[in-house]
C-alpha cells in the first residue's frame, strides 16, 4: 500500500473496494489526478452525441456550483460528426455540478429547495445544463459585439451525465489564466474619484490591471442585462466581493494590463432568496430582482429580451 495520502492511495482503496464485488457502488465525492473517465457527451452546438475517453490532469477547485478539473482528451468516438473545438490531446475544463464538500451540497440544495420547491436542477436535469450551455453560447456572441471578442467569455463545448459521482456536467474551454494580483495602492482618494466617474490624473492612479478588470466586469454586467440574463449578471457584480475570481487574465497577455480578461463562470451556486442575502451587495440585487418580478434569483433568463437583442444585432 502507498505510504502517504496521495492519488495513488485513493486508487489503491478504490481497487480494494472493487475487489469485494459489492452490489452497492462506491460513493465518490471527487476524482483524483491520473484517473481515466469514459463519458457519453452531447455537443452544445450542434447537438451531436459522442463517446469521450479522458484523463484527469488535476483537480482545480470547487464551490457551491460544482467541482472543476483540468482534463485531457484521449479518444473521441463521434458517429454523427465531430463536436466543434473538441479534439484528442487538448486540455479542457471539466465541471461536474455537485460540490466536492458534502456540507456545501446540503446547504446549496436546501436553499434551492426553499426557493424553487425542487431538486437542484443543474445537478439532476440534463436539459437544465444544456439550456445553461446555450445561454453561454449566446453570451459569447454578445461579447464579440460589446467586449471586442468572443474570447472574452469561455466556451462550453459539450454536456454529459457523470455516473461516477452522480451529477450532470460540462466540458469547456480551458483558460490558462490567473486571478487579479493584489497590489498596493497609495492613491485611494484618486481611485475613489475614478470610481465615481469624476476627472482624475491617470498618472496618480494605482493598479491599471485593477481598473481594467473593474471596467470589464461592469461592461459584462451591462451586456448580460441587455441580453436578458439579469440573474446571471450577479455572478459579475463587483460589490459582491466574491465575483472577481470568475474573471481570469490569460497568462499570454502579461504585457497588457487590460488584455486577455476572460469570464469563465456562468453557473450559479446558491439561489438568492429575498430574506437571505449572502453579502451586502445582495440587498440591492434583491430589490432589483423584485422590480423585475423575480422573488427568487438563480440563473433564469428573459427569452423575450434575448430575442429583442438578437433582432437589434442581426450580425
Amino acid at each position: 500500500m502507498p505510504a502517504e495520502c496521495s492519488a495513488d492511495t485513493y486508487r489503491f482503496l478504490s481497487q480494494a473496494f472493487d475487489r469485494q464485488g459489492l452490489l452497492r457502488p462506491m460513493r465518490r465525492r471527487r476524482y483524483e489526478g491520473g484517473e481515466e473517465l469514459a463519458l457519453d457527451v452531447t455537443g452544445t452546438v450542434p447537438a451531436r452525441p459522442a463517446h469521450v475517453r479522458l484523463v484527469v490532469d488535476s483537480f482545480v477547485g470547487g464551490g457551491f456550483a460544482g467541482q472543476v478539473y483540468r482534463v485531457r482528451v484521449l479518444a473521441i468516438d463521434a458517429p454523427e460528426g465531430e463536436i466543434p473545438n473538441l479534439a484528442v490531446g487538448g486540455p479542457y475544463a471539466m465541471k461536474i455540478l455537485i460540490p466536492p464538500s458534502r456540507r456545501a451540497q446540503v446547504f446549496r440544495n436546501a436553499i434551492y429547495l426553499l426557493g424553487f420547491q425542487g431538486p437542484f436542477a443543474l445537478q439532476t436535469n440534463p436539459a437544465a445544463v444544456r439550456a445553461a450551455a446555450l445561454w453561454q453560447k449566446f453570451i459569447r456572441k454578445g461579447a464579440s459585439l460589446r467586449l471586442g471578442s468572443q474570447q472574452a467569455v469561455a466556451d462550453v463545448l459539450a454536456t454529459f451525465v457523470d455516473p461516477g459521482i452522480g451529477s450532470c456536467g460540462e466540458i469547456g474551454q480551458w483558460v490558462d489564466g490567473r486571478t487579479w494580483r493584489h497590489e498596493l495602492d497609495n492613491h485611494l482618494d484618486e481611485l475613489k474619484k475614478w470610481i465615481g466617474g469624476r476627472p482624475v490624473d491617470e498618472g496618480k492612479l494605482g493598479s491599471s490591471e485593477y481598473r481594467a478588470k473593474r471596467r470589464f466586469m461592469a461592461d459584462l454586467v451591462q451586456l448580460l442585462h441587455e441580453m436578458g440574463a439579469s440573474e446571471l449578471a450577479r455572478q459579475y457584480e463587483w460589490w459582491t466581493c466574491k465575483s472577481q475570481p470568475n474573471v481570469l487574465k490569460r497568462l499570454d497577455t502579461e504585457d497588457d494590463p487590460g488584455g486577455g480578461l476572460t469570464a469563465v463562470d456562468f453557473r450559479a451556486g446558491v439561489a438568492l432568496l429575498p430574506f437571505l442575502p449572502t453579502c451586502p451587495a445582495d440587498v440591492k440585487l434583491i430589490f432589483k430582482g423584485i422590480a423585475r418580478g423575480s422573488l427568487v434569483q438563480f440563473d433564469r433568463g428573459d427569452l423575450a429580451k434575448l430575442r429583442r437583442f438578437v433582432d437589434a444585432h442581426p450580425e
